[in-house]
């Protein structure tokens, strides 16, 4: 399949979850540590589950070994890679060219931030990664791109880098454009800029960005 849906264990918003899995029917789902809780109590059937299982309710690891054929890939804790890396990593491997995250933001904020490091790892494979929730949309980019307006999340947009120093950044359509720009990690001037044309345009020669689409 071309598309991945991953239920993490972050905040998992009722009806929204299954809203974005209505929209895309012909998705796997990786069920990932205690999202699997998540997808249990509302009888959705992953294609697999992933993680340690050291925060789950052994009454719902014992229903996925027993009771369905759901493809069980266990870790030690001890491992390298947070949950949610596997998850995408899996992905990958099962071919998708795009990947929805659910349950990576809310709670801790070291998780929310490993989650958004770990996007790169999907667009280093030439994959598109989104964390979604009801109020955001995150994803990195390593080239040039066009957001349209009419399709926003929000009306909100933030761009941050992700590895250094972005040099020759432009941003044009937007309400505050910026041209032949050095895009600095500790510089909050991307910050809430707000689309105005129908296409904004992000363009620089070379590096990783951060782009969220947010509202209220």
């Amino acid at each position: 399949m071309s598309k991945t849906i991953i239920i993490s264990g972050g905040c998992l918003e009722e009806g929204f979850v299954e809203e974005v899995l209505a929209q895309h029917e012909d998705a796997n789902i990786i069920g990932v540590d205690k999202g699997m809780e998540y997808l249990y109590h509302h009888k959705i059937l992953p294609q697999y589950i992933v993680g340690d299982f050291d925060s789950v309710d052994q009454e719902v690891i014992r229903y996925y070994r027993t009771e369905t054929n759901v493809a069980i890939k266990e870790f030690d804790p001890m491992k390298d890679e947070t949950d949610t890396e596997i998850a995408i990593r899996l992905a990958i491997t099962l071919g998708s060219k795009e990947i929805y995250i659910l349950g990576a933001t809310g709670g801790r904020i070291d998780h929310l931030w490993a989650n958004i490091q770990t996007l790169s790892v999907a667009c280093k494979s030439n994959a598109k990664a989104y964390i979604l929730d009801k109020r955001n949309k995150i994803t990195v980019i390593d080239e040039p791109c066009v957001l349209k307006k009419s399709e926003a999340y929000g009306k909100y947009l933030s761009i941050f880098p992700l590895n250094g120093e972005v040099f020759e950044f432009n941003l044009r359509g937007t309400k505050w454009p910026l041209a032949h720009h050095t895009l600095k990690p500790l510089d909050s001037l991307t910050v809430s800029n707000q689309f105005q044309s129908e296409e904004v345009e992000i363009d620089f020669p070379n590096g990783l960005l951060v782009i969220m689409e947010t509202r209220d």
